[in-house]
Parts: structure tokens; sequence; C-alpha cells
């Protein structure tokens, strides 16, 4: 498709209305486009002003707005916040007006959700995590929240979720809570009663487990990489049909800081993925992981809504004016029926800062009590579970610590000190420094939080069943299972 002044000039754009054009490429091609050359085409200040919306092969529609449509957002109402008959919650607007929704629940396969919202700093990402927060509580399902922003992301979710953490070693008792939970609690239970699906109430809350600036725990070089990572893609695999969902809040950078592509590629494809303002690295990756069509374009969330507009340097109105308004919450739903037409959160919170928790955003929780683990779960979340908001979680987290402190040093003392270098002896460190089998997708994992070289699953596989044949370091302890030889 190409558009220039010479097929649609500005002057055929009135001022004060909504234009849209229906456009379509002959059968056999495939329409792309240039979001740069359509604003230029029709001559507009405001790239906010035009919405391309395409079905991923020949035709497209053309919005053209006489102003940004999504300046302004309202805050939500109650009804907004109340699941419907499709498990969804209204969570703001598209660019036309029509109600953005997002999945808490899929009551037609019996699934909790699995979702990911992405955001650069100051995009709007803890508002929004603010939000579907308070409507799980208002929906009676149970919220685990796990802040790594030291609790400051979202503080008025304490009190208003059953599980409030604020440190990485409470956030993997958390996921370790979850994943015992789904295996060792529901799916037995699920099992006796013949049920391959989860019923909302019946007999048991759905759950729902959130981490916050999940970078902090996942990124290369955090102490708690693998085993974050593994309990992770353990909760994702086992917890959809049991009524254990989750989601991982993040910054919008490279998938690698969130345990790898791997980890990540399935939740990308069938979760609820929330896109707010992001990095060039990330949208190649959602392109490529095949969640965009190929040749799909998003128009890029500026940091405030200012049409450009050039002048001289010398002019006298040249003076900088910062009085515009911010973007926080414009986004895109990627796994929604639109994923290249732009949306906006309702408006969470005061408009200013507070000197203390928001009222807006604690009247948006409710009064009631949040939703709690039913008591037949409570031995499998354990103790943890149990001391959650007393004095009690610090001396689990500090076990935790000298948990992870003495794996540390089995690695460096079998690495003599100096760091393991060749894949082989990473592997081997790796190993020795776990109590259980591993399989190669956890100790590639394992290795690669190691500090050094960045190493492909290929790679370790083939090293591993090379040790293992060898017999005298590495041994096989059942299907694609390894242990170190003791």
């Amino acid at each position: 498709m190409s558009i220039t002044p010479a097929h649609r000039t500005p002057a055929a754009i009135p001022d004060d209305q909504v234009v849209e054009l229906m456009v379509e490429v002959p059968p056999g091609q495939v329409l792309r486009y240039d979001l740069a050359a359509l604003v230029s085409a029709f001559d507009i200040d405001d790239p906010g002003r035009i919405a391309v919306e395409t079905d991923g092969s020949r035709r497209a529609i053309v919005t053209i707005y006489p102003s940004n449509p999504l300046t302004t957002m309202p805050p939500p109402s109650e009804a907004d916040m109340l699941m419907d008959k499709l498990g969804r919650i209204v969570v703001g607007r598209y660019h036309n007006g029509r109600p953005a929704r997002r999945r808490l629940f899929d009551p037609r396969t019996g699934s909790a959700q699995r979702a990911l919202v992405f955001g650069t700093t100051g995009a709007g990402k803890s508002r929004t995590v603010q939000y579907l927060l308070a409507c799980e509580k208002r929906n009676r399902i149970v919220s685990w929240y796990g802040d790594l922003k030291g609790g400051q992301s979202a503080p008025e979710a304490e009190g208003n979720v059953d599980w409030f953490a604020t440190s990485q070693e409470e956030v993997i008792l958390m996921l370790r809570a979850a994943v015992a939970i789904a295996q060792e609690a529901r799916q037995p239970r699920y099992r006796a009663m013949g049920r391959n699906a989860f019923l909302i109430g019946d007999p048991d809350p759905l759950l729902s487990v959130r981490i916050d600036e999940a970078n902090r725990l996942l990124e290369k070089g955090a102490p708690y990489r693998e085993e974050g990572t593994y309990l992770v893609k353990e909760l994702g695999r086992t917890g959809r049909s049991v009524g254990v969902g989750e989601e991982l809040d993040a910054q919008a950078s490279h998938l690698e800081e969130l345990g790898g592509s791997d980890t990540l590629r399935a939740m990308l494809k069938e979760g609820e993925v929330t896109l707010l303002r992001w990095s060039s690295s990330m949208m190649r990756q959602l392109v490529a992981d095949g969640l965009l069509p190929a040749g799909s374009q998003l128009m890029p969330i500026p940091k405030q809504l200012r049409p450009q507009i050039l002048r001289s340097q010398f002019a006298a109105d040249a003076d900088d004016d910062d009085d515009f308004c911010d973007t926080q919450g414009t986004a895109y739903l990627l796994s929604g029926p639109h994923p290249t037409s732009m949306m906006r959160h309702f408006r969470i919170g005061s408009i200013t800062p507070t000197p203390g928790l928001d009222p807006e955003i604690l009247a948006l929780y409710g009064p009631d009590e949040p939703e709690h683990l039913e008591k037949a779960s409570l031995d499998a979340a354990g103790e943890a579970y149990a001391a959650r908001g007393t004095a009690a979680m610090a001396d689990l987290c500090a076990a935790v610590k000298e948990e992870q402190a003495k794996k540390a040093a089995v690695v460096q003392a079998a690495s003599g000190g100096r760091g393991p270098q060749r894949t082989e002896d990473r592997i081997r460190a790796v190993l020795a420094a776990s109590d259980d089998p591993m399989t190669a997708d956890q100790v590639a994992a394992a290795v690669n939080a190691d500090g050094g070289k960045e190493v492909s699953l290929g790679t370790v596989r083939l090293r591993l069943g090379k040790l293992a044949e060898a017999g005298e370091d590495v041994v096989r302890v059942g299907h694609g299972l390894y242990a170190a030889v003791r």
C-alpha cells in the first residue's frame, strides 16, 4: 500500500470529523505500510491522530481523528471491574471508544490465565497492576502479589491481597507454595473428582500469583534466577487446569532478562499480553515469536501526547513548554481481538501524587476482606503461607538466603575458586550444587545464571550426554534427568 498526497490530499480530510478509509491490495499480495509515510501523506502533525488496523493479509482500516482520541480517560465503574460471562473485565477504551477487555479466567475451557504486562519506566505499569489486583479482589479471586520494588510499586495492595511479598526470598517462598498447591493439593483432589478443568468456587477459589518487577528475580546474575525460572515454568505448566494463574509484570527489555526467551514463549503465545510503552528490541522479539503477524507495525507510544511542531530556535515563542498530557496507561492488548489497535487504561488513582496511600486506589479495592486460600490446600502451602504478614517470615527468608549461599559456595568450590569456564565444568558445578536430579532445561538455566558466557540448550544437552556416557562425574538417574556422581 502506498498513499501519497496525490491519492488523498490533506484538504480532503475535514478538521472536525473522523475519517475512515478501507484499503486493500490485489489477491496474492500482502499489505504493507509505513506509518511515518502515512502521517506525512495526510499532513498530520500528531501521529496519535491516525490508527491502522490490518487483518494480517490484504486489508486494512485507516482511521484519522480530529485530535488524539486517547488524551483523556475516565476512572472505571464498578460494572467495568466485574467479570462478564466470558471471564473478562473492562480495562479501558480503544481509540474508537469501544471497551478494551482483558480475561481473568476462561470459563469455556476452565483455565486460569497466564499473563504478561510489559512497560518502560513511567509507562503506567504500577497503576495497571493496581487496577488488576482491585478487580481480582472484587471478583473474589485469591491474589498473591510479589512487589520486588520493596513494596513501593503498589503499597495500597497490602491488606487488600491474600499475600503481599516484598523481597526476592519471600517471592521464592510464594512460588514454591503455589507450585505445591497446584501439584500436591489440587491435582490429586481434582483427579479423584474426575475433573480435568477448573470451576470457580467449586470447590476452590481462583488463585492468581503475580510478580511485579519480575526482571529483578529472573535477570542474568540474579541470585534466584535458576529456581525462579523453574518455578515460573512449572506453575505455567501445571496451574492452568487447577485454577492457579500467574502474571509477570516487567520492564520492556530483552526477553533473556526474564529467565530466557524459552521460558516465556508459551506465555507470550497463549497468555494475556499487555504492551505499554516499549523498547525497539522488545518489538522485534514479539514479531519474531509470532505474537504479531509479520509486517505488523504498532504506532510508537510517546512519553507525552504532543504534536510535533518544528520551530526556529530563534522564534520568540520557542521556549520549552512541558504542559502536555502524559501517556501513562496507553497500551496494546496483544492477545486481544485488536492487537494493533492502540488503547488506554482507565485513569487509576489521584491525578497528582498524594503524601500517603492514595484514597482513590483504596476505594477501588473496596472495604471487604480479601479472599483467602481454601483450607484443603493449607498443608501444601506450608509454613510460608502461615507466616505471611508476620515476624516469622523474616526467619524463613533468612533460611532461603542461607540455602542459596551454600549452593553458591559449592559451585565456587567445584570450580577451584576461579569461576567455572569450560561448559563441562559449569555443568558439573551446577549438578554438584543441586540436591535433586535436574533436566537439561534446568541445567541450561543454571549454567546461564552463573555469570559466564551464554550457552545454548542444544550445547548443554550434548555435553550432558557425553558426561553421562563417561560416567565419571554425571549420571542419568531417569528419563531426561541427570545428577552428579557423589
